[in-house]
């Protein structure tokens, strides 16, 4: 299968103050992050330790996982592998398969801004139980299960982005060459949480009981954990769905039957806006995303000898020059190519430092490099009207990729 978690940012990484970036096979940008399902000791039924839960939160939640059919956990596993899900484009490895004392790797304002939307969390190890259990994750499940294109749908948190992304999507499909119709795109909305119907019906289908005892659960479990955990704003708090990723089934033996699409999270878009990129970042993470799109239907994963961190690099750095190629070409976004890359650095603000993971996407400066070498194939070509094949940008890419990742540090 192929899924992509490019600019994801899942909860519990974040709140251990991580910064970094993985890739499962066949994923685009995201690594796996380990499910609590698997990796948390046996203390309680269905074997999760819930101990460090306040007691009348740990009452519910036992009581639920007491209700779960046998094989549950197995069951949200392979879930959680399929989807993606638990897929961190954030995760710090402080030691490198690729050396860090040859590369500049710095913090940057987007990790900052993060960080603090988990000021004032009182339990961090409740709030790691709860995540990894899936019941942090509820956005990202339904939009992938329950999620379709539709006119109705709102991107943004009071849907202020919706014209901004859902023009940007229209154009993408008709600026690259490849068979795009099929793809959708789908919002990850915070606002389930405050839907005990919506939330019971992907409890339901994620952990194999009755729409009926979803429900109930989430009406137990919600209002309760935030209420305990004010800094997560009755679910609004953008880390819950800080989160964007190209989706695609192809080649997969065993398909959930979700089509093609592009998730695209709230959070995302709110933490974009706090550090000053609202303008550009949508169109950004869009056209990111797209291009993973492109590397889908042309194969681009497979066709190259790189292997781990070098491999992941490879086509998340890419599908940075996809995206600034089509931003500032001229029957693209038409974007001021100095602009973007100097005062508004989306890409640059992305840039992770975990040399060692399976799904290193790059350094700042590295993705920084990246779309400044596809604003100049789009900016230095002779015929200005003229867009590339996606093959032929590709190729032109993985020429220049040794210059793009050479080591930087002085």
């Amino acid at each position: 299968m192929q899924k992509h978690v490019s600019w994801a940012v899942t909860v519990a990484t974040v709140a251990t103050c991580a910064l970094g970036a993985g890739s499962p096979a066949m994923a685009a940008d995201a690594a796996p992050a380990t499910s609590a399902v698997t990796a948390t000791a046996a203390a309680t039924p269905g074997g999760i330790d819930t101990s460090k839960l306040d007691p009348k939160l740990k009452a519910t939640v036992d009581a639920f996982i007491a209700k779960l059919p046998a094989g549950w956990q197995d069951r949200v596993q392979a879930l959680y592998d399929k989807s993606g899900a638990g897929d961190t484009l954030w995760a710090e490895i402080s030691h490198a398969g690729i050396d860090p004392n040859s590369y500049q790797c710095q913090s940057t304002q987007f990790r900052e801004a993060i960080l603090k939307h988990y000021e004032g969390i009182n339990n961090p190890s409740g709030f790691e139980i709860l995540r990894a259990l899936g019941f942090l994750d509820l956005p990202v499940y339904e939009a992938l299960l329950f999620g379709k294109d539709s006119k109705a749908n709102t991107f943004g948190l009071n849907g202020e982005y919706t014209q901004k992304v859902t023009s940007t999507m229209k154009d993408l499909k008709s600026f690259w060459d490849i068979n795009s119709a099929d793809i959708q795109l789908v919002p990850m909305k915070n606002d389930i949480y405050q839907s005990p119907e919506r939330a019971g019906r992907v409890i339901a289908a994620l952990y194999g009981v009755s729409e009926e005892v979803g429900v109930e659960f989430a009406k137990a479990l919600y209002p309760q954990y935030f209420e305990m955990e004010p800094f997560l704003k009755n679910g609004m708090n953008p880390i819950l769905t800080l989160n964007a990723f190209a989706y695609s089934e192809e080649g997969e033996p065993n398909p959930m039957g979700i089509s093609d699409r592009i998730v695209m999270g709230d959070g995302i878009l709110e933490v974009m806006k706090e550090i000053g990129l609202d303008g550009v970042a949508p169109k950004e993470i869009m056209a990111h995303e797209f291009g993973h799109h492109v590397q889908f239907e042309d194969h681009l994963f497979t066709n190259t000898t790189l292997t781990g961190p070098e491999a992941t690099r490879r086509t998340e750095l890419m599908a940075d020059a996809f995206g600034t190629y089509y931003l500032t070409h001229s029957r693209g976004e038409a974007l001021n190519a100095e602009r973007l890359l100097n005062s508004e650095k989306g890409f640059y603000e992305i840039g992770d430092c975990s040399f060692l993971s399976p799904g290193h996407h790059g350094t700042p400066n590295q993705r920084l490099a990246a779309s400044t070498w596809g604003a100049s194939v789009a900016d230095n070509a002779a015929n200005q009207g003229h867009i590339l094949l996606s093959l032929t940008f590709a190729d032109k890419f993985d020429v220049k990729l040794p210059e793009l990742v050479k080591p930087d540090a002085v």
